[in-house]
């Protein structure tokens, strides 16, 4: 199965979706809220506006497609009789969401039990959404592309946060590649994947990501004209240590570096 399969009614549905998740998440932002912390060794926030825009999204998924499946964040896995599966991160950036920084949005990817065919990046304050297949990506409607970079000394190089790279072997690799990166910019989460596809950023690395974190962002990255895997090169879907990169050239050289430690 291959997005040439993919039936035109899942894309207005991942709409629906989207704008499910927007009448929760729009009623929260900026406006006080308790914060729950779903770690005990570090702070791992989670809100009402995570949970209830991720119920909204199921609860839509299981009266109109029950035979699929689900994946989220904030909820159990349900297995579908079917191959496809909606993989649902309703607040990605929930850091920015509670600090009032719209540099957070909902993910949505559609995977057809090989890969994730479909990906829909929503940021209802700002009204952006990127949406893309794999093939093609889109801002708003109108196609996007990224851009050509072919050096790390001339890339604008993005993490989530500096803190993810404290530790060794990750702590030497983070100095390497930031004190040769043009520029380095941090906490922007989903948001940064989608500057990348955008053309505006050339490098995301993230360790330790989730499946619900990356599956969305990888149609869209790919649609663009974009490269995302594991640091070792493989496939990315699953989460683990992540790169996006603009240009296929760059990517090659970092996964040198990254196999490297």
């Amino acid at each position: 199965m291959n997005n040439q399969t993919l039936p035109p009614e899942y894309l207005d549905f991942a709409r629906e979706l989207v704008e499910a998740a927007a009448q929760v998440t729009l009623t929260y932002f900026r406006q006080p809220l308790e914060v729950e912390n779903k770690e005990a060794e570090y702070f791992d926030p989670v809100t009402l506006a995570d949970k209830m825009a991720e119920r909204a999204m199921r609860g839509l998924i299981a009266k109109r497609y029950p035979g699929h499946g689900v994946l989220g964040e904030e909820g159990e896995n349900i297995k579908g009789e079917e191959p496809w599966t909606w993989v649902l991160d309703p607040i990605d950036g929930t850091r920015s969401f509670i600090s009032g920084i719209p540099l957070w949005g909902t993910l949505i990817a559609l995977n057809d039990a090989t890969r994730p065919v479909l990906g829909v990046m929503d940021q209802p304050f700002t009204r952006e959404r990127f949406i893309g297949d794999g093939s093609s990506a889109s801002l708003n409607g109108k196609q996007i592309r990224s851009r050509a970079c072919g050096k790390l000394s001339d890339a604008t190089l993005m993490v989530t946060s500096p803190e993810h790279f404290l530790q060794p072997p990750y702590s030497e690799l983070f100095k390497k590649l930031s004190s040769e990166a043009r520029m380095m910019r941090y906490s922007s989460d989903c948001y940064a994947y989608c500057m990348l596809a955008l053309g505006l950023v050339d490098v995301v690395l993230d360790p330790g990501l989730k499946p619900y974190d990356i599956q969305a962002l990888m149609p869209i990255i790919q649609g663009a004209g974009g490269v995302v895997t594991r640091w070792d090169g493989g496939d990315a879907q699953h989460g683990g240590d992540v790169i996006a990169c603009g240009d296929p050239r760059l990517h090659a050289q970092l996964l040198v570096l990254l196999r490297a430690g």
